[in-house]
């Protein structure tokens, strides 16, 4: 799933993206509230703005993991 585009309205709520790839993903904006991201590649993913598993909002520098 390297590289997808998930920015603004994706709501992956709850889901268990276990030892996925989202490396170089653009998340920026979606909702990743109580997602299971265990063994997740996040390197280089862009979650800027995103809200966080525990429903917090990550910060603008937020790339390759979720600044609070």
């Amino acid at each position: 799933m390297g590289g997808v585009n998930l920015s603004g309205r994706a709501d992956l709520t709850g889901a268990n993206l276990t030892g996925a790839d989202l490396g170089g993903a653009d998340l920026g904006g979606a909702n990743l509230r109580g997602a299971i991201l265990e063994g997740a590649n996040l390197s280089g993913a862009n979650l800027r703005g995103a809200t966080w598993l525990d429903g917090s909002k990550c910060k603008l520098e937020s790339i390759g993991g979720c600044n609070k």
